[in-house]
């Protein structure tokens, strides 16, 4: 299945298949905006594997915010401690619940600082952060057209458009 992403989440394995277009340009709008964070302490990456805490299972998030050391923590098939990652970012394809719900347990059970899921399904923008006791304390969503921050923790102040997450409408 060439281009297709195996996961495994909560013990489930979840393929994912190759990104469509408008999954690709967002990825890509994203990254470019999020270039102002790298440097000395921390990297823009994009699908670098995140080990969860929790058995053999690991996630491979679209983009990610790491430590620049993030090498230096490598714990097995070529995914990383999740203490490395200080933001993680899926943009919703095909496999939209695994995102929207599997994701953030998994996410926050890792201790994840920030996890923003760009919602292309029901076009909008969730931020979820303060991670506790398995799960997101605080939930903020952005529509179309509305801009937010986020947190310092990933580097710096950064302000983003929800579309460079959700791109045109289908």
């Amino acid at each position: 299945m060439p281009g297709y992403r195996p996961e495994v989440v909560g013990g489930r394995l979840v393929v994912n298949p190759p990104a469509d277009f408008g999954h690709a340009k967002a990825l890509t709008q994203l990254t470019l905006a999020l270039g102002v964070l790298e440097g000395e302490q921390v990297s823009v990456v994009q699908r670098v594997g995140l080990w969860l805490p929790s058995d053999d299972d690991y996630v491979v998030p679209d983009l990610a915010v790491v430590d620049v050391d993030v090498q230096e923590h490598l714990i097995a098939f070529n995914c990383y401690a999740p203490h490395v990652f200080r933001l993680v970012v899926e943009i919703t394809s095909s496999n939209h619940s695994s995102d929207v719900v599997d994701k953030p347990l998994a996410y926050a059970q890792a201790g994840v600082p920030v996890y923003l899921i760009g919602d292309r399904r029901h076009r909008r923008v969730s931020l979820l952060t303060e991670p506790r006791d398995g799960e997101y304390r605080t939930r903020s969503t952005y529509l179309p057209g509305e801009t937010f921050v986020l947190p310092e923790s990933v580097g710096a102040k950064v302000e983003l458009a929800a579309d460079i997450l959700l791109g045109p409408p289908a």
